[in-house]
């Protein structure tokens, strides 16, 4: 599968580098919070979803990169920012307007984590930045949803 660039000027284009940035695992350490020049930029590890809904192509990763532009500032909650080698799993990435085009845009983590940022506009951008490996299980979500393996796959957890 071609390696995704995905760019997110409002809220509905941010709602699909949401979806594909559901379940992405990152490190504490690969966060970087950039005041002075406006921007905060992520790498981590992002599940590719596209290729789970293909039956042929099995589960994988992604390493990945999302950036945003224009922060004005920005706020944590329940995320230990000195442990650097916490992994943290990304739920979704959400809008929260104010005075148009200013507003909230908020990546929430499992055991509820977030980072706030206040931005002049949504201006974000997704990119793969190319390693690819294949991986036995989809994510798991507390709806009760089976953690499902790869096909052809009978291992379990």
């Amino acid at each position: 599968m071609a390696e995704l660039k995905l760019i997110a000027l409002d809220a509905d284009d941010l709602a699909v580098l949401s979806a594909h940035l559901q379940d992405a695992v990152l490190q504490v350490a690969d966060i970087a919070y950039l005041p002075k020049e406006r921007r905060f930029a992520a790498v981590g590890n992002r599940f590719d979803w596209m290729a789970a809904a293909d039956a042929g192509e099995g589960y994988a990763r992604r390493r990945a990169a999302v950036r945003f532009e224009r922060v004005l500032g920005a706020q944590v909650q329940a995320i230990d920012l000195k442990n650097k080698g916490s992994v943290l799993s990304l739920l979704a990435v959400t809008f929260e307007p104010t005075t148009a085009p200013e507003g909230y845009v908020t990546l929430h983590f499992a055991d509820g984590g977030a980072i706030r940022l206040h931005v002049e506009c949504v201006e974000a951008e997704l990119k793969d930045l190319g390693p690819i490996w294949r991986v036995d299980f989809k994510p798991q979500h507390p709806d009760g949803s089976p953690v499902s393996p790869s096909p052809g796959k009978e291992r379990s957890t």
